[in-house]
């Protein structure tokens, strides 16, 4: 990927330049689905982990729990959830918003002190659009966007996985997976808003090619 392409995966609408990585141990829950898929979305959370180079954990000192999958049928559903409201803020007016725009998915991070990802909240409505999406695909693509906090315009236009003819299979894109190594590289900063950083990460993705 050239620098500029790079940039633009952490660069947000409003123009601003902001890339972090997770600064502990991922610790994931998964609510509201069969063992089944319980099985496919962990074993997503694994392989995007070690892709990264990053690290899980039985538990998180701070938070007990840092990464949680929610599938539910509708957003009010969220409002029944004990305790979520003190740890999603603003909950209610988040759920009144999303149930306007008829959104099926949302994602919210928390930040340590130095800024880097310290827990993520992924909520995924099963309308009839995401209901068709394969469990494999819908596990990798969520997993894949919550290891980095990418830009929100990031994936917009083209997805992160890829469809291999061979076997109908779905894989995350080599360039993104690249960009993941490189992002999580332990010479590289957890956080970064200066541009330039990009340019660092493709010098990084560069070598592995």
């Amino acid at each position: 990927m050239t620098p500029q392409e790079i940039e633009a995966l952490f660069t947000r609408a409003d123009g601003s330049y902001l890339f972090a990585r997770w600064g502990r141990p991922i610790v994931p829950v998964v609510f509201g689905v069969d063992d089944k898929t319980l099985g496919t979305v962990k074993g997503a959370i694994e392989a995007v982990v070690g892709l990264a180079g990053h690290q899980m954990a039985e538990t998180d000192p701070e938070l007990g729990v840092n990464c949680m999958f929610f599938f539910f049928r509708d957003w009010d559903e969220l409002l029944e959830v004990p305790d979520l409201d003190r740890l999603i803020e603003g909950l209610g007016p988040l759920v009144a918003k999303l149930k306007e725009a008829d959104a099926n998915q949302y994602r919210v991070f928390r930040f340590d002190e130095q800024n880097a990802i310290k827990a993520a909240f992924v909520f995924l409505r099963m309308d009839a659009e995401l209901s068709q999406v394969p469990a494999e695909t819908l596990a990798l693509g969520q997993v894949v966007q919550t290891v980095l906090l990418w830009s929100d315009r990031a994936f917009t236009d083209a997805s992160p996985l890829a469809r291999v003819p061979e076997g109908d299979r779905v894989i995350l894109r080599p360039d993104i997976a690249g960009v993941i190594r490189a992002g999580y590289d332990p010479v590289m900063p957890a956080v970064a808003q200066d541009p330039s950083h990009a340019l660092r990460l493709a010098a990084r993705v560069g070598r592995e090619q």
